[in-house]
């Protein structure tokens, strides 16, 4: 075979090891003694949209308060359509990655400039939503923090200085600065 093929053939079968090995666009495993361990996982983004209204949110809105104090307590609606103005939806999604997506959707119907009712669902307090979009805890191991006497044995011992230089060696960085006065 001439050099310049093999000179050829040879990024052509990294390029195509490399590909091979990301074509799956998914989590790629391998069999371990311990079973089965994640090596590749694909960036999965974190979608929040709307409003998140708590229980103790809609429990300060009643009949009759006026519509700039609903918007100071639940934010401005996700949707306030022009053509039905006496109601304002609140939406919220989230889906994040190890959780479960939530979705939830609120309707102030107002009459005039006053509220008239809410049509919302069961509701989580504050602790609750916050502990519902709160990671799992990681169940690897902690790491080690201390070494072993055996481990500190088998250390290389550490480089002797001189008393002298010991004494002679500035504390911190060294930078070396212009001079502040021409001289």
């Amino acid at each position: 075979m001439p050099q310049i093929l093999r000179l050829r053939l040879v990024p052509a079968a990294l390029l195509l090891a490399g590909l091979g090995s990301i074509a799956g666009c998914n989590t790629v495993t391998t069999a371990m003694s311990d079973g089965l361990t994640s090596i590749i996982t694909p960036y999965r983004v974190e979608v929040v949209q709307g409003n998140v209204v708590t229980r103790e949110q809609i429990a300060a809105i009643k009949p009759g308060l006026p519509r700039t104090r609903v918007r100071d307590v639940l934010g401005s609606p996700l949707v306030a359509d022009p053509f039905h103005a006496q109601r304002w939806d609140y939406v919220f999604l989230i889906r994040r990655p190890g959780t479960e997506p939530q979705q939830r959707s609120v309707v102030v119907l107002f009459e005039g400039d006053v509220v008239k009712s809410v049509e919302a669902p069961e509701l989580p307090s504050e602790r609750e939503f916050v502990a519902s979009i709160s990671r799992p805890a990681s169940t690897d191991k902690e790491p080690k923090l201390e070494l072993t006497p055996e481990e500190r044995q088998a250390l290389p011992p550490p480089a002797k200085v001189a008393a002298t230089e010991a004494t002679n060696l500035p504390l911190g960085a060294v930078r070396p600065y212009p001079p502040l006065e021409p001289q």
